[in-house]
């Protein structure tokens, strides 16, 4: 167990964390609701499975603050999380904006999520403009938060709506509320623009919840996430996780005391 521990403590360092939760299952664990949370960087990933949610569980795992950039999406509790900085997932954004075309097709709607995609493509697309010089690099910047902020002002001066579909007011206003967060990425190359390695840590656990119907005990919970912990994050570093396993208890054999998790491999290896 204390390996998980101090993998949870590693996920908290700077410079970035990532998080995503998904249900684990209506009655997952002695016949109440639970949800799985994942916390991870590009040397940990965490699991944690149990009945509270939102934000209890966020600063349970997390602590008093964060230090360094947190990753999430635009569910509110993650909000309540103190960091030095944050990133909202532009990925998620994105959705949202194919969903809602699904079911509203006017023609201020259209225009909004067209201009949208296109400055959150040309954010991304200027991430991978390593040729800039710093100077350019700053003023396209300067050039994408201007766009935003006129797309985020969804009232004049005299207090009337710019907008009046209301989708559209409705992304408008999240925009105006979190668009220092926007493109933190552009600012800081060891943070993404999503949290897609926190996403793809959750997807083998969904299907081991899939084939497990989840857990029936809560020991059963805290072991499977101690397992799923170790493995992801063996992983992560380029290692076989059975192999790895399988030493580590040859060694705790021998010397009663298991080894620590070996570092991330070496490229070459």
């Amino acid at each position: 167990m204390h390996l998980a521990r101090d993998h949870a403590l590693e996920v908290r360092r700077p410079p970035r964390a990532e998080s995503g939760a998904t249900l684990w299952g209506a009655n997952a664990v002695n016949g109440q609701t639970c949800r799985l949370w994942c916390f991870a960087n590009d040397q940990v990933c965490y699991y944690m499975i149990g009945r509270t949610r939102g934000s209890p569980a966020l600063q349970a795992f997390f602590g008093d603050a964060l230090e360094g950039t947190l990753v999430h999406d635009f569910w509110a509790p993650y909000e309540s999380i103190a960091s030095d900085d944050r990133q909202y997932c532009l990925v998620h954004l994105l959705r949202e904006l194919e969903k809602v075309d699904l079911s509203n097709s006017s023609d201020e709607w259209r225009s909004f999520a067209k201009m949208l995609r296109r400055l959150i493509r040309d954010a991304i697309r200027l991430r991978r403009r390593p040729g800039f010089t710093p100077e350019r690099y700053r003023s396209r910047i300067l050039r994408i938060d201007a766009r935003l902020r006129q797309l985020a002002t969804w009232k004049r001066e005299d207090g009337t709506l710019i907008y009046t579909d209301a989708d559209t007011l409705r992304l408008a206003k999240r925009l105006r509320r979190h668009w220092d967060h926007l493109f933190t990425f552009l600012d800081k190359p060891e943070v993404s623009f999503d949290n897609n390695l926190a996403e793809r840590a959750i997807r083998p656990a969904v299907i081991l919840r899939k084939n497990s119907q989840s857990n029936r005990s809560e020991q059963g919970a805290a072991t499977q996430s101690v397992l799923m912990t170790i493995f992801r994050t063996l992983e992560l570093r380029g290692h076989d996780p059975i192999q790895t396993v399988t030493d580590a208890l040859k060694t705790y054999a021998q010397i009663c005391e298991l080894p620590p998790l070996p570092a991330k491999a070496a490229a070459n290896d």
